[in-house]
């Protein structure tokens, strides 16, 4: 019988309560999703600030109804991947930007080699090591985010995935996924607050700095193609096209470099 995670909840919540009243932090052996159980838990009047983690997901979701497979052995030296969500009541005047400040938030919690893949994946060079859902639903006269986050840890087998995984250890091999989420928890309640004060706007250029995409001619779902020229100050990509420049804003795009991105000169 193996011993359970030992999950750093008491150093992030002494982080992060200060900010957030009524935070707590919730750990979870098995889930079927961090984000699914959080939305079942705000449906049945449960409104309160809340980061949940499990040491293994069974149904993990990703963008665009796809699965998040947590891959997990958990002999082989804990969790393969970090999956937690964040359950918030969030008022901004704006919510375009979220899920690139909250990626923007991951990366400059972990490594300097991480990148951002608009709208909301993480890339290790060309292999993606994380990714981000962002739910939301009104209750009464509150609205509850529901911010999920799946990092890999440790390496995974790529079979079945549209992107080749990448995983943390590549970089930091010493870190595992209580260290990681230690990292990454508090700062990125932070970085939800400002964006409710003040929208996408204060994070426009550290994202574009660490923009995978920035330079490269892409393609979307739709046809469209052209050159990806970062993001606006709502987040928005940025297209550079035979028709001149174009801004796109929906979730439901989903872009691929043409050719893959060179690291040669970072």
């Amino acid at each position: 019988m193996r011993s359970p995670i030992r999950w750093p909840a008491e150093a992030i919540w002494e982080a992060v309560a200060p900010e957030v009243p009524g935070f707590t932090v919730e750990a979870l052996p098995e889930v079927d999703s961090t984000n699914s159980e959080l939305m079942r838990r705000a449906r049945a009047g449960q409104l309160e600030p809340i980061l949940l983690v499990a040491e293994q997901q069974t149904a993990g979701r990703g963008r665009l109804g796809r699965e998040w497979v947590s891959d997990d052995q958990p002999s082989m030296g804990g969790p393969a991947s970090l999956t937690f969500s964040l359950g918030l009541p969030l008022a901004p005047q704006d919510w375009s930007g979220l899920s690139l400040a909250v990626g923007l938030s991951v990366v400059q919690s972990l490594h300097p080699d991480l990148r951002l893949k608009w709208p909301n994946d993480v890339w290790l060079h060309d292999c993606k090591v994380a990714g981000i859902l962002i739910e939301t639903a009104s209750f009464g006269d509150t609205r509850y985010a529901v911010i999920g986050v799946g990092i890999n840890i440790r390496e995974r087998n790529g079979t079945g995935l549209r992107t080749p995984p990448a995983w943390l250890q590549q970089v930091l091999p010493a870190l595992d996924a209580p260290q990681a989420l230690l990292r990454v928890a508090a700062p990125l309640v932070h970085t939800i607050k400002v964006f409710e004060g003040n929208g996408f706007q204060p994070f426009q250029a550290r994202f574009n700095e660490r923009d995978a995409l920035g330079g490269l001619e892409v393609t979307f779902s739709d046809g469209l193609v052209g050159t990806a020229m970062g993001v606006d100050e709502k987040g928005a990509l940025m297209v550079q096209t035979a028709q001149g420049l174009k801004k796109v804003t929906s979730s439901e795009v989903s872009v691929r470099p043409l050719r893959p991105p060179s690291y040669e000169n970072l």
